[in-house]
């Protein structure tokens, strides 16, 4: 195998996000205890290190880091303090009573705007524009993807969000790694 030089840069972008890891399972023998913390609803402080990559530099680089500007201004606009829920989230009906109604008289993506570019729903405004402020606050708090938000999940997705964007200027994207905490992170590479 031909070694190939190459140069890789990353960025980073911090984000406070929620999820609820619905399908957690723990084998004993394995931690220190039983209990499945990723099941509750839990936020996390997240840092998203984006590494793009190239075989050759343009004007000496393999981009400017500012190309990454709209991946910043996404992070804020969509997760930043939001709680990314699976859409097939057993418990969904249960913390959102409102879904209840929904999802027994018709489907509930009826209800939901996707975003087809970057893979999730939101709620729609024409939902939004019919329901009290407290409710409204909830609701405008909520990204739906159609994945266990486990924090090897959302590396992926992160990562194919990044590529498909920075493949348009002619630029790989080599890792997404995120960290959910200072100590615990994962890391999604197609190489």
């Amino acid at each position: 195998m031909e070694n190939k030089e190459r140069w890789i840069i990353g960025k980073d972008f911090d984000f406070c996000y929620g999820h609820r890891v619905w399908s957690q399972t723990l084998i004993a023998e394995y931690s220190t205890d039983t209990c499945l913390k990723c099941r509750h609803l839990h936020g996390h402080q997240g840092r998203a290190i984006v590494k793009l990559y190239s075989q050759s530099l343009t004007n000496g680089m393999v981009t400017d880091f500012k190309h990454l500007g709209w991946f910043k201004k996404w992070i804020d606009d969509v997760l930043d303090h939001k709680f990314i829920m699976d859409i097939n989230d057993p418990l969904l009906t249960h913390e959102f009573p409102e879904f209840k109604k929904l999802k027994d008289t018709t489907d509930m993506k009826n209800y939901l705007d996707y975003n087809s570019e970057y893979s999730y729903w939101t709620i729609n405004d024409n939902i939004l524009s019919k329901v009290d402020f407290p409710i409204r606050e909830k609701y405008e708090g909520l990204v739906f993807v159609n994945f266990v938000p486990t924090s090897e999940n959302l590396s992926k997705w992160l990562f194919e969000i990044v590529q498909k964007k920075m493949r348009k200027i002619g630029v790989e994207t080599h890792s997404v790694i995120l960290f959910e905490t200072p100590k615990s992170s994962s890391e999604y590479s197609i190489l």
